[in-house]
């Protein structure tokens, strides 16, 4: 069996050698560059956590998000669509929008967190509710929404992916009019929570105020604490390892 699939994975190869295409092993291999495990990881969890929050907490309160995933919340309220139609929808007008400033690796990643987003979506919607309905506690709700959606972009965007199209957008409007990233995102949210006003009342977008602002300082912890903790102890790890090993040598030598 083993050695039929060898030559099964030979043939592969070779047909595409003889049309001049990369072959079936660069493919693979390629492709587990760009998804090793703990890209795939922080893909799943990430979508996960962020789109059970969206589904079980913002949508059922009526707190939206700014950006893209205010936006998906405000359609499907008024046109019915449902968000696992909507997030791929809008998140592919994006990055095609920004394709030209992404980076290489950044588009596939992206893509799949997009379709990951969506399957999650689909599947917490046809759950039953797995929290208790906060409409009467709008501010607990808003604070707890926030840390779902906080905590899961914070995990996705960590491995520099965008969970959705908020970060391409960000990034052509940045380009466009030359004003700084951040006021680029602070136009999209503020742009769709006044749009909001039409299904949300006023008292609920000044929760959803609070839900960006929260998510946005979560997003910011989650994604800069392996930079900023583990990667930089790793680093000052190796650097005395090779001082140590170096000195040994010299020593050695001198002997």
């Amino acid at each position: 069996m083993l050695f039929q699939n060898k030559k099964l994975f030979s043939k592969i190869n070779a047909y595409f050698r003889e049309r001049e295409l990369p072959s079936f092993s660069d493919i693979c291999g390629k492709a587990k560059e760009l998804f090793p495990p703990a890209i795939i990881l922080s893909i799943l969890a990430g979508t996960a956590i962020s789109s059970f929050g969206m589904v079980n907490i913002h949508q059922r309160v009526q707190i939206t998000e700014g950006g893209v995933l205010g936006m998906i919340l405000l359609l499907n309220y008024w046109f019915h669509v449902p968000t696992s139609v909507l997030s791929p929808i809008l998140d592919g007008f994006s990055y095609a929008a920004g394709f030209k400033y992404l980076g290489k690796a950044f588009l596939p990643r992206s893509i799949a967190a997009t379709f990951s987003l969506a399957f999650f979506l689909r599947f917490w919607e046809v759950m039953p509710f797995r929290l208790p309905d906060l409409s009467d506690h709008p501010l607990l709700a808003a604070v707890f929404g926030a840390c779902f959606v906080g905590v899961g972009v914070g995990l996705i965007v960590r491995q520099g992916i965008s969970s959705g199209g908020d970060d391409a957008l960000a990034l052509v409007i940045s380009k466009l009019t030359h004003c700084k990233i951040s006021r680029a995102y602070l136009a999209t949210d503020l742009t769709v929570l006044i749009l909001s006003l039409s299904y949300i009342p006023v008292t609920r977008i000044a929760y959803s105020l609070v839900t960006v602002t929260i998510s946005s300082l979560l997003i910011d912890a989650v994604s800069s604490f392996r930079a900023s903790g583990t990667d930089a102890e790793r680093s000052m790890a190796k650097d005395e390892i090779s001082e140590r090993e170096l000195t040994g040598q010299e020593a050695a030598q001198a002997e």
